[in-house]
């Protein structure tokens, strides 16, 4: 056998190279945050060939092939000499090749050169081939080439394709009967096709389950139960979870053959078959959002585009949360979160719920009731959409866009090409439901909003964004801690869905003009979720309320991935009080203080110093050892209220200038209101 050995490796020299293009060829595969299989895509050819290596089938199916193919596979140097003579003597004795002797390294090498002729000319090829392999690579690796270009049908390609297809599941937990079907079928993988010849493939089956029993691979109970086990009959679906943001990745990054999202492939199961539940009684056109962040990495933990990706009639291919839609007044949250911020309101501040016109816009409530007089907590947590807009009007529609867009929020404007009015407040303008996800979010994070990712990050890799965000930026701060808080405790106590437990999630919903779109947008500590609910068509649904269609959703979505009842860390700077004990320019919104003579001549209000951006040495300006920052305002209306990161430090100070002793180094945001309710904001950094 020396010999004959020697022989082979000397015509397998003299062949040319092997071409290991087809075991390269894979289909590219997009996987979640854990490896498990979220979508595998066919090869260029309309091959299933998922990639597979020993260590990712069962070891039981490893036995029973070795059993049945080439039991000396691990001693042999890729030809068996008994094999061999046995195959020899059935071809003298019948006149015919009966069976060929093939190692499982000889079967790599036909299925690396594939040839139609089954003659001793192929099978000495395949011995030589066979052998060069054999010296090329180890064990492991050629056993992970046969597992990878064996066929089992159609167009399955490799183990791990055949095992979705047929049983709906990866290869690593095989019972009995299904490691042996995946044994036998390679063998003549068109005639034994379980989906379309179930008995041959049957019969296939029994004589690998006659050698495992043979070989003692499998007790006789446990055989006489696979031979009880039906033969599948139809291919199974492949995994199709996250489809929108699979193709996303694939179509970004073509070159890569495995792509690893954020994405928890359970919490995309579970959402996706939430938002499957919830659509079939809204009808048959209605599709349903969901984005699932993590607060404090921004990564994607589940993205449902739509409810189903292939019903034509939901649009089910569209990814809508990327579909630039009206919030209703989901965009509340940050009206307010920027009067806290800019030192206009508290949550305690009285505003007034009642009729009133700007110009030609006349704003009213969804109910058409009005409250009278109520604090900013209760008119965010009742989303009354008049002390919003009183709100806004003090703040500055411009400078509330601004603010957003600094984000990198994508928003869409009206095309009337004028200014922003106060409707933006209310839903006037578009925006998707992942920038509107990682805003909530930022509010969770302090006021900080990240960029959402998707895709999951090296091991000592630098952060990224996906999609990527505008000019490469790793955060933007929307507000201080003390006003993001403020909004968070004051969503912690709006009114949950009928039969949801109060006080368990910080939330706001929306409802866009003409019943077209309903939000909910919600965070505890770890997490955000948005659900948006519409027709992907922007067609009106009567009925579409966020209140009554999407908030359910949200709190589901909660109860599905687990939430997080740890109250919100709040920072210092926060004040607790009343409307009566509150400073006075905070006890009211005061934008209608009677204006004398006087008082119409003055100057608007203006931060003097320190300018906008400054950087400023505390050492230098130290009095007497500690670090003191001198304050002065030019303009307004004595007297002054002083605030730092949104609260107040100095109050009733007639001068226009004070002096503040800071508590340390770092960037801090200074406020001054006047007695007639102006404020001026500057940020600096204190070194």
């Amino acid at each position: 056998m020396a010999g004959t050995a020697a022989a082979l490796s000397w015509y397998a020299s003299s062949l040319p190279p092997l071409d290991f293009a087809a075991a390269r060829d894979r289909s590219t595969v997009v996987l979640d945050r854990e490896g498990k299989l979220l979508r595998p895509f066919v090869t260029s050819d309309g091959r299933w060939k998922l990639p597979v290596g020993a260590g990712d089938v069962d070891p039981r199916y490893l036995a029973m092939l070795k059993a049945f193919e080439d039991k000396r596979f691990d001693d042999h140097a890729g030809i068996d000499p008994l094999g061999a003579l046995r195959a020899a003597g059935q071809m003298l004795a019948r006149g015919r090749i009966v069976s060929g002797g093939s190692t499982l390294t000889m079967q790599v090498a036909r299925l690396l050169e594939p040839r139609q002729e089954r003659s001793l000319a192929a099978k000495l090829r395949q011995a030589a081939r066979a052998i060069a392999l054999e010296r090329r690579f180890g064990k492991t690796e050629i056993l992970d080439l046969y597992l990878t270009l064996a066929p089992f049908g159609g167009n399955l390609e490799g183990v791990r394709a055949a095992s979705f297809a047929y049983f709906g599941k990866e290869p690593k937990r095989l019972s009995t009967a299904e490691a042996a079907l995946l044994v036998a079928l390679p063998q003549s993988p068109e005639t034994r096709r379980p989906d379309r010849f179930p008995e041959a493939a049957r019969k296939a089956r029994e004589r690998v389950l006659a050698r495992v029993e043979a070989a003692g691979l499998a007790t006789p109970d446990e055989v006489a139960a696979a031979r009880e086990e039906p033969v599948p009959t139809a291919r199974r679906p492949f995994p199709n979870l996250a489809p929108h943001v699979a193709e996303q990745v694939v179509a970004a990054t073509p070159g890569e053959r495995s792509q690893r999202l954020t994405i928890d492939a359970r919490w995309q199961a579970s959402l996706e078959q939430l938002a499957r539940e919830r659509a079939i009684g809204q009808g048959p056109q209605l599709s349903i959002a969901i984005l699932v962040a993590d607060n404090e990495t921004g990564e994607i933990r589940a993205s449902v585009g739509g409810v189903d990706y292939f019903d034509a009639g939901r649009a089910g291919a569209l990814d809508l949360t990327q579909a630039l839609r009206s919030p209703g007044s989901a965009l509340k949250p940050f009206i307010y979160a920027l009067a806290f911020d800019n030192g206009l309101a508290h949550p305690e501040t009285m505003l007034e719920d009642r009729p009133t016109r700007y110009g030609l816009y006349v704003p009213e409530n969804f109910d058409l009731g009005f409250q009278g007089m109520v604090s900013a907590r209760k008119a965010l947590q009742l989303s009354l959409n008049l002390p919003a807009v009183e709100l806004l009007s003090a703040v500055g529609p411009q400078r509330f866009l601004s603010r957003l867009k600094d984000t990198g929020a994508a928003i869409a404007m009206p095309k009337d090409g004028g200014a922003p009015g106060l409707a933006i407040g209310l839903g006037g303008l578009g925006i998707t439901l992942t920038d509107l996800t990682r805003l909530y979010a930022g509010l969770a994070r302090g006021g900080e909003v990240v960029p959402l990712r998707v895709k999951a990050q090296a091991s000592g890799a630098a952060p990224s964004s996906s999609p990527p965000q505008a000019g490469g930026r790793e955060s933007w701060r929307l507000v201080e801690p003390v006003a993001a808080w403020y909004v968070a405790d004051t969503l912690l106590g709006a009114p949950p869905p009928l039969n949801a437990p109060p006080g368990r999630i910080a939330y706001k919903t929306g409802t866009s003009y003409g019943y077209r779109d309903a939000w909910a947008v919600g965070f505890d500590r770890r997490h955000t979720v948005g659900v948006w609910v519409g027709r992907p068509d922007n067609g009106a649904v009567p009925g579409l309320v966020g209140r009554i269609v999407a908030a359910p959703i949200l709190f589901d979505a909660f109860a599905r991935i687990g939430l997080d009842t740890r109250p919100f860390v709040q920072p210092p700077g926060t004040i607790a009080a009343s409307s009566a004990t509150l400073p006075p320019p905070l006890r009211h919104l005061r934008q209608d203080v009677p204006k004398t003579v006087a008082a119409l001549a003055t100057p608007g209000l203006k931060l003097a110093f320190p300018p906008e951006g400054a950087r400023i040495d505390l050492a230098a300006s130290a009095v007497d050892g500690a670090p003191q920052l001198n304050l002065k305002v030019s303009g307004g209306v004595a007297p002054f209220t002083w605030l730092v990161d949104g609260a107040p430090v100095m109050a009733a100070v007639k001068r226009r200038e004070a002096a503040w002793q800071p508590p340390g180094k770092g960037f801090v945001r200074i406020s001054v209101i006047d007695a007639a309710g102006a404020s001026e904001s500057v940020s600096v950094r204190l070194q």
